[in-house]
């Protein structure tokens, strides 16, 4: 009997965690629209029109927590138009609220993210990894490096990590932003807070 229940239960856990996982082979939710445009970028789309709008505000702080700009974006954001996106929405950026702005309906998601190092070094900023022991690997030259180059930036993302059919394992942007290109020292701190609106049907 004991052969039995050992293998049984490996293949009930194996269905439950399979299960578990969100699909995420269907590139293709709308004709013509899906997460990958080519083999190197993805497809985004402008928010002025869409259900969603894209807002982030950003405190920078020196190495000992001196206020030194706020910033907030001046653009119009861009998203993924799939349905990738509203499951980031939905399920990893936390409470959501009802608003009206305007005489629209909308639901509104604040999340607040402080991009490390060598988050802003390598450009990659995941809100979710599908592999949990993904970590940064610097090497010892690239950290020296990292610790002494001052760089601008303008585009700020959220990114979602994820095997994807056809793609292999990729990182991709689900919201991204424009802001005033601004200058951070390796030991500035950037608080980010976006403030994300999906208009309400």
């Amino acid at each position: 009997m004991i052969k039995f229940t050992i293998p049984l239960l490996g293949i009930a856990f194996v269905i439950l965690l399979t299960s578990s996982v969100q699909s995420i082979s269907a590139d293709h939710t709308e004709p013509g629209i899906g997460i990958f445009k080519d083999d190197t970028s993805v497809n985004f789309v402008d928010t002025e029109g869409s259900k969603y709008q894209i807002y982030m505000h950003t405190i920078i702080r020196n190495v000992d927590g001196q206020l030194i700009t706020i910033t907030e974006s001046t653009a119009n954001g861009a998203y993924i138009p799939h349905e990738l996106t509203d499951h980031v929405f939905d399920t990893l950026m936390g409470q959501k609220e009802i608003v009206v702005i305007d005489n629209i309906k909308y639901e509104k998601v604040q999340y607040a993210f402080s991009p490390t190092l060598e988050e802003r070094w390598i450009g990659l900023y995941p809100i979710f990894s599908e592999n949990v022991n993904f970590k940064y690997q610097v090497d010892e030259d690239v950290r020296v490096k990292m610790d002494k180059k001052i760089k601008d930036y303008s585009i700020w993302k959220i990114h979602y990590c994820a095997t994807f059919e056809g793609h292999g394992y990729r990182c991709i942007p689900i919201f991204q932003t424009l802001i005033p290109t601004m200058t951070l020292e390796p030991t500035d701190t950037p608080n980010q807070i976006w403030t994300i609106l999906r208009e309400l049907n």
